[in-house]
């Protein structure tokens, strides 16, 4: 599970004159602005720049705010809804910015400056693009190409990212990303619903390998910003509190199913949930508390009991543990709470087929997470496939494992929803075991 802290404000520095801050704060407001708050009292002084849609874009958790490597003042800043976008604070930049914006299509960030301020590294990244770096010449405006993340690429045409919107059961509007198959009408088609891990984090519009091996294979992916997810704002984050497993952080998911089903895009019988993490952890409750909805499911090192989960927190995180303990609830100390939203006590339920994954050394969800719900899925004689790998933590590092488990989770899907696959064969190096 992602543990990273939730950022409501984060000082940026120092004004030049060292009586200020600068700050991303979400004290008054829902969503995060760029100001100036009074490094003696605190107070705000000085608003810089705001969006009434968008957050300050926090990609690796660090705002994105570009400042000046010799007067420390802001540049420009970064807001994201659906895609970021850039707000200037400097007009002196601007026009560097027009200019890097001809080189590429997608997003850039400044990664790099050198002490006079004449070149840039800059990246770029997009949906259907791995990351690329230039190097800039402020002076002449020229560019050139430093690297390609993963040049092999370049001969694959890749699925675009659609961002969209749909309204939940009870209002709430929900964002979520949707990726289709290239070439392919968007009717009828087998889909997986890919859920982000966390779950205080987001999906972005970025290249994501698994989304576009999926597409490739001819599933609808989705991508759902749930209730609980950062990113837009303090509201949408904080209606996911006490909604874990059978509350609204699961209905969106649900109902982003439906909606997919409605406009004609999903067929309703072949639709898989997929994740890792608190991704997996969704997996196994659309399993056990929608059981009709899925018609299998794939689970990367989630959760089956939440309290379990708990439980493991080693002493360093008690201070994060008291926020857990307020989004999700006391599980600990409240079994009932613990037994409702813990996918493990209704394992009887499951009756789609289930494929999981886990680490044996996983630090944040234990390898017993995973025993113990695929023992109460078999022992209800349902369908579960297990893979560990020994060598691993918390998600697959070493190449040869992610190769495994994505050649079987292919096979998997293939065979319950019907897509393109490329058959399975075994990996030299891998380490997996099949439980």
């Amino acid at each position: 599970m992602d543990v990273g802290s939730v950022l409501y404000k984060k000082i940026l520095g120092f004004t030049p004159d060292g009586k200020g801050l600068y700050v991303q704060s979400t004290v008054r407001d829902d969503k995060s602005r760029l100001v100036v708050l009074d490094a003696g009292t605190g107070e705000e002084i000085q608003e810089l720049a705001a969006d009434p849609e968008a957050e300050i874009w926090n990609p690796g958790w660090d705002p994105e705010v570009m400042m000046n490597p010799s007067t420390h003042r802001p540049e420009a800043v970064a807001f994201n809804y659906g895609k970021p976008r850039w707000k200037f604070l400097d007009p002196a930049v601007q026009k560097d910015f027009s200019r890097l914006e001809q080189v590429e299509t997608g997003v850039f960030l400044i990664t790099s400056r050198d002490h006079e301020d004449k070149k840039w590294v800059v990246r770029y990244y997009a949906d259907v693009m791995p990351d690329r770096y230039y190097l800039y010449d402020r002076a002449s405006g020229s560019t050139q190409l430093l690297f390609d993340s993963l040049p092999e690429m370049a001969k694959y045409t890749l699925a675009p990212m659609e961002f969209k919107t749909f309204t939940a059961r009870d209002g709430r509007e929900i964002p979520c990303f949707l990726t289709l198959p290239v070439g392919v009408e968007p009717k009828n088609l087998p889909m997986v619903l890919y859920v982000h891990g966390g779950p205080w984090a987001q999906d972005d519009w970025i290249f994501e390998p698994w989304v576009q091996l999926l597409a490739n294979r001819g599933y609808a992916v989705l991508q759902v910003n749930y209730r609980g997810s950062t990113g837009y704002g303090k509201a949408h984050l904080n209606a996911g509190n006490g909604q874990w497993g059978v509350g609204a952080m699961q209905h969106d998911l649900s109902d982003a199913v439906a909606w997919m089903g409605a406009q004609g895009i999903a067929d309703s019988k072949r639709v898989a949930i997929v994740g890792g993490s608190y991704g997996g952890y969704a997996t196994l409750c659309g399993l056990a508390f929608t059981p009709l909805l899925y018609a299998c499911g794939v689970d990367l090192v989630g959760p089956s009991d939440v309290a379990a989960l708990f439980r493991s927190f080693p002493p360093y995180w008690s201070v994060r543990k008291v926020r857990w303990i307020r989004r999700v609830g006391d599980v600990e100390n409240d079994d009932a709470l613990n037994r409702r939203i813990s996918p493990l006590y209704h394992a009887d339920q499951i009756r789609s087929p289930l494929l999981i994954g886990h680490g044996s050394n996983d630090p944040r969800v234990k390898l017993a997470a995973s025993d113990a719900i695929a023992a109460a899925v078999r022992k209800n004689g349902k369908t579960v496939q297990y893979l560990v790998y020994p060598d691993e933590g918390h998600g697959l590092g070493r190449p040869e494992n992610n190769l495994d488990f994505v050649g079987r989770m292919e096979e998997f899907l293939a065979g319950n929803l019907g897509g393109r696959k490329e058959p399975w064969r075994e990996v030299l190096g891998s380490s997996v075991q099949v439980k």
